[in-house]
């Protein structure tokens, strides 16, 4: 109806546009698949630092084109302030350099165009992503309104409404993007900032046990001890030999060498309230030349010291002693191969209570001495169970604490002797009944000076009429004074009564002091000293006895378990009762070990 031919090529005309167009549809789809992917969440982390720097250069471009803005009239045209020549890429996906950029439109950061129409000249930016930076500072800044509403939420009262629910119903959009920002920044967590945060204290380094100071020792050569169940046991064992020009210290008395073994120990408990103490000796004397001297000498005794109810203290000693009778007693007995052994058993229990700055003590005491058989020089035996004899005695104090450091008292004692035998072998009747009074100063300042005296009056009356009761003085002390570290200063006095057998005598007061001093010169070297003075007043006659004695001594350890001990001693006894006096003088070394 037309013609064939000419409708044929219009056809193909047709068909080439129409593959034309659909080509460039095409290409302009896949021009915007690349532009669009960085949308998602897939792109990896940008450095904060070209963050910064593509800013910062955005600004110094937008500052020009900020001004220009202010000076065009608010009615210009959308078409006036489109860019006269926009950037077309020669192919797809082509992005322009930071050279060829008229503005801050060309930054590789900023979003593709927003636009139906992919062949359009004039294409609108989309809304610029805030970079990290920004969307950092707004999730701080959201959560430091979140604390202050918190903390002004927590501090009105219960009528009041919290501001972030107030918000929240208002639906601020800023608080929305803050709170939307904050969620993907905790998501955003590096390695840095992990080593940014602080370490828990309980996991941080401590300094090392090397370079710590060590706390010294008051003593360090002191002994250690051994564990025994819920004592602790500190023996030592010294062993040595003695040159003396008076073996048995007595009138006749002949020089000698002895081997001495002597063998000291004490144990103390190691309990939680109450106490216990265990001290004990044992002296072995044997001659290797010169006069025969075989004998032996010990102690033993405890002491247990246990807190009652209503403020009681039970205060509990139990002892036993075996000495030779001394060659230079009133009582030694001449021409024997060897001295009888005196044999002590003693205990005492006492109570003691406070009341206020009141000081209460009661105490019972019982000591039985006994004696063994003498061996003549003839080969006959000598019995001396007519000196065997028991003390019960009673002693009440009471004090008052002026201070913590000095508490003075006053003190009574009440006793009964009483000798196993009625009458002794010279028909005399020997028990007796005892009687005391005294006062004295009980201080206590710690370390510098501890201890107690007293002095008052000791009467001990004899059954029998014939013998004048044994009277006198009493004095006793027992002190101890640091004036500085390393020194202790020993005073002890004792007055002791000492009765005897022989025919009309009634015995005798004896005083004994002592003043003794150590001093540790170094950790390994400690002196001592010791000076004696003892007086033997004898009842019913003028007769009396001055023992003076004098000691010193070193100690060297060589280690916390051995040292070398020396020392010299001497000894003078004057009497005016004939036969009496003697002097002694002694060398001492021997080695001395401990644990």
């Amino acid at each position: 109806m037309f013609g064939g031919e000419p409708d044929t090529k219009k056809g193909r005309k047709c068909i080439a546009v129409a593959a034309l167009l659909l080509t460039a549809s095409i290409v302009a789809l896949l021009r915007t698949v690349p532009a669009f992917s960085q949308e998602t969440e897939l792109r990896g982390e940008v450095s904060e630092s070209a963050i910064l720097a593509d800013q910062q250069r955005k600004a110094r471009q937008l500052r020009p084109q900020g001004s220009l803005d202010q000076a065009v009239p608010a009615t210009q045209t959308a078409e006036d302030q489109t860019p006269a020549n926009p950037y077309e890429p020669a192919s797809p996906g082509a992005v322009p350099d930071d050279d060829q950029t008229g503005g801050a439109e060309g930054s590789i950061l900023n979003q593709p165009r927003v636009t139906d129409d992919p062949f359009a000249d004039n294409q609108t930016m989309a809304a610029p992503r805030p970079p990290p930076t920004a969307r950092q500072s707004a999730g701080a800044k959201a959560k430091s309104d979140a604390k202050a509403a918190d903390k002004k939420n927590a501090n009105k009262k219960p009528g009041q409404t919290a501001d972030s629910t107030a918000k929240a119903a208002t639906g601020d959009p800023a608080e929305t993007a803050a709170t939307e920002d904050d969620g993907a920044n905790r998501r955003a967590v590096t390695i840095d900032s992990v080593d940014r945060q602080k370490l828990d204290p309980g996991a941080e380094r401590t300094g090392s046990i090397e370079g710590q100071k060590v706390r010294l020792e008051d003593d360090p050569f002191a002994a250690p001890g051994i564990k025994l169940g819920t004592f602790v046991f500190r023996p030592t064992l010294e062993q040595g030999l003695t040159a003396t020009s008076n073996a048995d210290a007595s009138a006749g008395g002949r020089s000698a060498v002895l081997s001495e073994t002597a063998l000291r120990f004490s144990a103390t408990s190691d309990w939680r309230e109450n106490s216990a103490v265990i001290d004990g000796y044992g002296l072995f004397r044997n001659t290797l030349s010169g006069q025969k001297i075989n004998d032996a000498q010990g102690r033993i005794e405890g002491q247990l010291s246990v807190d009652l109810d209503n403020e009681l203290r039970a205060i509990a000693r139990l002892g036993y002693e075996a000495v030779p009778e001394s060659a230079s007693s009133p009582d030694a007995i001449a021409g024997v191969t060897s001295q009888p052994l005196r044999q002590t058993v003693d205990g005492s229990l006492g109570i003691e209570k406070d009341v206020g700055k009141m000081r209460y003590a009661l105490t019972g005491a019982v000591s039985h001495d006994f004696y063994g058989d003498a061996k003549l020089s003839d080969g006959t035996v000598l019995s001396l169970k007519d000196r065997d004899s028991t003390l019960y005695s009673a002693t009440l104090r009471t004090g008052y604490q002026v201070s913590p450091a000095m508490t003075p008292f006053v003190e009574v004692e009440a006793g009964r002797r009483i000798y196993d035998l009625r009458l002794d072998s010279n028909g005399f009747e020997r028990s007796s009944t005892r009687l005391g009074a005294r006062a004295g100063l009980e201080l206590d300042m710690r370390e510098k000076l501890s201890g107690e005296f007293s002095v008052g009056w000791l009467r001990e009356g004899i059954d029998d009429d014939r013998l004048p009761a044994i009277a006198g003085p009493y004095v006793n002390a027992d002190l101890k004074w640091s004036p500085e570290r390393g020194t202790i200063i020993g005073l002890t006095g004792r007055t002791t009564v000492e009765t005897t057998t022989i025919a009309n005598e009634s015995g005798d007061l004896l005083y004994s002091g002592r003043l003794t001093g150590e001093r540790q010169v170094r950790a390994n070297l400690t002196a001592n000293t010791a000076l004696g003075l003892d007086w033997r007043d004898y009842t019913g006659s003028d007769g009396h006895d001055l023992i003076l004695s004098a000691e010193a001594g070193l100690t060297w350890w060589l280690n916390r378990y051995a040292g070398l001990t020396t020392r010299i001693r001497t000894e003078k006894l004057t009497s005016n009762l004939p036969g009496r006096d003697y002097v002694a003088n002694s060398v001492y070394l021997g080695l001395k070990v401990q644990r």
